[in-house]
Parts: structure tokens; sequence; C-alpha cells
């Protein structure tokens, strides 16, 4: 058994698109840490990397992570190379490295470079890392056939040096972790975590506010659907088909569909910067040759070459957030000679991501079967992470549970909180994911 940690423990979410850092000290006490500059946003650090050439730097290529990754790309957006949602590539078997102008990077040594940079904008408060560190991961990654293996070797190695005692714990739980701090009675809770990524859920048995051991883990279940599929669904409608998907070239004497393998590193926010190389751009030019609507596959080309994915993310996320407030809202983007218009309504997204939700919910089940637990059984429901926020992923939970016993809070804060917190049981092992 773990014995409690001396000092300070640190929580770490490494989220799909924000980051979040806690440190509880030995009273259990949990605090955000605040990280610091003209960019800084608080609590919450993008999970971006930016990088670009500069012949005063070792090996020629500079890099910025966070919000200080999205100011310098904004700067200069033709001479960057800028990259998001890199945790989404974790547990594929597929992805070997990520090709930075003449350099290539493996996950960790760009997860390594994103820690390095998190360290630096902390304002000194992580430069005496504690020796315990609870990193979260998703129930289940993201991707098609993900591999938890391939994952935790990836994330021991890009770990390695941040701290003698690395943990890791399943997001929902370390938000369950934090949300029981709120409640004095005893109560069984389902906690679901809505990230970028994926979509988690797990049951927890909460004992009274002053028991020796407060919260015991039941069951958890994930799947690989959250914000980013969400992004992709808007894409696949608003964007996509203006830059030739669904349209046909020429082979010899026979007309076929542009196949969809074109678009899919398209329509991923985490690949989609790393098509800007020699030999996409090649195939790209090929397809466009023999397009029957090549002014379409010039769009993409251009889109690629002029650096475009981010403007092009934000416009999808604030069409999205947009209506999560309102029943209607604009899209709006325009860029390398690209400009999409429209007004969307909640319900035209309901029905885009209705799959989506469907399978999310399939989810919840899975996840109360391996805890044991009915639906009433149930005494609350914790809702946390950005897409959280979404009116049917909302609602899936109040026609199923009741409003009376939804909870909400924190939804970029709560998990790392919670993981600060575990940080400090003596119960740690109990809490963490082996992946043997």
């Amino acid at each position: 058994m773990q014995t409690r940690a001396a000092g300070r423990a640190m929580g770490l979410d490494f989220g799909t698109t924000n980051s979040v850092a806690a440190l509880a000290g030995a009273d259990g006490a949990s605090e955000m840490v605040e990280f610091q500059g003209d960019h800084a946003a608080g609590a919450v650090f993008r999970s971006a990397l930016c990088f670009w050439h500069d012949d005063a730097v070792r090996g020629g290529i500079a890099s910025e992570a966070g919000p200080w990754a999205i100011a310098e790309y904004l700067e200069w957006p033709q001479d960057s190379r800028f990259i998001q949602s890199f945790k989404s590539v974790a547990a594929s078997a597929t992805f070997e490295h990520a090709s930075i102008f003449e350099k290539r990077y493996r996950f960790e040594e760009l997860g390594r470079l994103f820690l390095e940079k998190l360290v630096s904008h902390a304002g000194g408060v992580l430069d005496d890392r504690p020796q315990r560190v609870v990193v979260g991961r998703p129930v289940e990654y993201a991707g098609t056939r993900p591999d938890a293996k391939i994952a935790r070797q990836r994330y021991d190695r890009m770990f390695e040096a941040f701290g003698t005692e690395i943990h890791y714990v399943y997001e929902p739980l370390g938000a369950a972790f934090s949300y029981a701090s709120r409640l004095t009675d005893p109560a069984t809770i389902l906690v679901a975590d809505f990230g970028g990524g994926t979509s988690d859920f797990s049951i927890v048995k909460v004992a009274a506010a002053g028991a020796a051991r407060r919260c015991i883990p039941l069951g958890s279940a994930g799947i690989g659907i959250a914000g980013d599929r969400f992004d992709y669904r808007i894409m696949d409608r608003l964007i996509l088909p203006m830059l030739g998907k669904g349209g046909s070239y020429r082979s010899f004497d026979k007309t076929l569909e542009i196949p969809r393998s074109h678009f899919a590193d398209f329509g991923d926010w985490s690949r989609l910067a790393l098509m800007k190389n020699r030999r996409t751009m090649e195939e790209l030019a090929k397809l466009q040759k023999i397009a029957l609507d090549p002014d379409a596959i010039g769009r993409m080309i251009a889109v690629i070459q002029n650096e475009l994915g981010y403007p092009l993310y934000d416009a999808v996320g604030q069409l999205k957030r947009a209506l999560s407030q309102d029943s209607q809202a604009h899209f709006h983007f325009e860029g390398a000679g690209l400009a999409i218009e429209a007004d969307v309504s909640r319900a035209d997204f309901q029905s885009w991501i209705a799959e989506d939700i469907a399978r999310i919910a399939a989810t919840v089940d899975r996840a109360l079967a391996k805890a044991g637990v009915a639906d009433g059984e149930i005494d609350r429901v914790f809702l946390t992470g950005g897409s959280s926020l979404i009116p049917a992923i909302r609602g899936l939970f109040d026609q199923r549970f009741g409003e009376d016993r939804i909870a909400t809070g924190g939804e970029l804060t709560s998990i790392a909180h919670g993981l600060a917190m575990i940080g400090q049981e003596e119960t740690i092992a109990e809490w963490a994911v082996q992946d043997d």
C-alpha cells in the first residue's frame, strides 16, 4: 500500500484541448496552478504547440506551448507549424512521429516539450516539483482501435523526468474526488467527464464527511467520442463539401468518387497541421489535375499551405459554443480564397451528432453495469468537461436521472483538483490504473 505523500502532491489533467495542474498539501486541500504572463488564461493551459525556425536555438527549431503557442502562430502563421489535440494520437499504433519542418518528433518528445513549457509559465511554483504526481488518463483512449499499452508506454516516457513517483488515475475519478469534497452525506455518484477527445464515466460510492475512506470507485467506462468528434460533424457538413468531399475524379474512361481518406486527416485537429508535407501536397496536386471540380481541391490545398487550421478550429468552436446558448447561430470562416457563411440551428447540430449521443448513452449503460448499480441507485450526477455544456449532452442526463439529481461546475478544473487530492491518499494504489 502506498503511504500518504510527504509535502505537496500534484494533480495534472493533461487534456486533449486544455491542460490544468493543481497542488495539494499534507492537509489534503487542493489549489489550482495559475499561469503567469501576458497571454495567460488563469489555470487553463491550452494543449497546443507551435514551432518555428530560429537559428539562435539549438537544433534551429524553437517552440512554445499553451496560449503562447497560439500567440506565436497568430503572429507568424505562414512560417510556423501549429499542433493541437495531439493527446488524441497517444494510443494510436499507426502514429509514429510528427514531421515538423525537417525534424521528426515522437509523441513523448512532443509531450516533454509541452510539459517543459507548462512548467516555465507557472510562475516558479512548479520548478520544485512534488515527488508524487497523479496524471489523469481517459478510461478509453481516442482513435480507431486505441491501444492502452502503447499509450502507457508513451506516457511513461513523456513523464519520466517529471516526478519520481508517477501515478495514472482515470480522469472521471479525479472529478469524482473533487465533487465529493462538496458533499457531507453519503451518496452514490455518477461522474460524466466530457473532454475534447473522450467521454468517460465513473460510479463512486462516497461516505459521510470525516470517514477514514471517503470514496470507493465501483466501475468506469469510456468512449472516444467528445468535443473533437462534434467539431468534425460541423466540418463534415459545412466545410469539407467545399473542399471536394463527395466530388469525383477521372481515371481513364471512368468517373470515380474521391476517396474519403483524403479528408480524414483534414477533419482531425491533431493531424491537420501535419498535412503540410511534401508527400501529401504532391498527392493533392495530382488529385487536383484529375478532379471534376479542381477548384474545390485547390481550396483544400490553400487552407493547408496557409496554415489555417487554427482559425478554422476557432470558427467551428465558436459555432458550437454559440449553439449551447442559443437555438440558432451564424457560422463564418474566411481565408485563402475560401469563404463560408451559414446559419445553423441547434436542431441541425443535434441531428448531426445524434449517433454520437446514442453511443455515449450506451457507454453510460456499460459503466453502470460494471458498477452493478441501477439508475435509481444514483443519488447525484456530476457533469464536467467543456462538452458537458452542450444541451444535447445535458438533456441526456436530465431525462434519464432527473434535473434535481444533476450537479455541474469546475468544467475545466475539477479533474486536476481531485487528482491532487488523490495524491495525498494513503490508498492511492486502489485508484491508480496499472495497464498491465
